[in-house]
């Protein structure tokens, strides 16, 4: 019942939020999967460390498509630049199976998210 709850609780949060939340929301997401994936490579979990990396990955890659190149100028182009540093950071940390690369990541994404609040 309770995990119920939260899900309804946070469908409703993402169907009423503004463009600036739900990218906040969006930010909020991969950083939780971030912080999973660097506990499942400590622990040596392939396949939870996998699932949440892909999971991060899927979170930039529609933070990339949200983005009005055409609107932005400089910062959007910018922002594409970093979006995909952190897929390659993303990549090399799954296939290596290290730490280091998701700390990076996640250091950008906590870096983005308090502009955006």
């Amino acid at each position: 019942m309770a995990i119920d709850a939260r899900l309804t609780y946070l469908e409703n949060e993402i169907l009423q939020a503004d463009p600036i939340r739900l990218v906040q929301l969006l930010y909020r997401a991969a950083l939780a999967a971030l912080g999973k994936a660097r506990i499942h490579v400590r622990e040596g979990k392939i396949v939870e460390r996998s699932h949440q990396i892909s999971k991060a990955g899927d979170i930039v890659n529609e933070l990339t498509l949200s983005i009005t190149r055409s609107q932005g100028g400089e910062i959007a182009a910018t922002l594409v630049e970093l979006y995909s540093y952190m897929q390659t950071r993303l990549q090399d940390a799954n296939f290596r199976q290290v730490e280091e690369p998701l700390a990076e990541v996640e250091t950008l994404l906590t870096t983005l998210l308090e502009a955006w609040e």
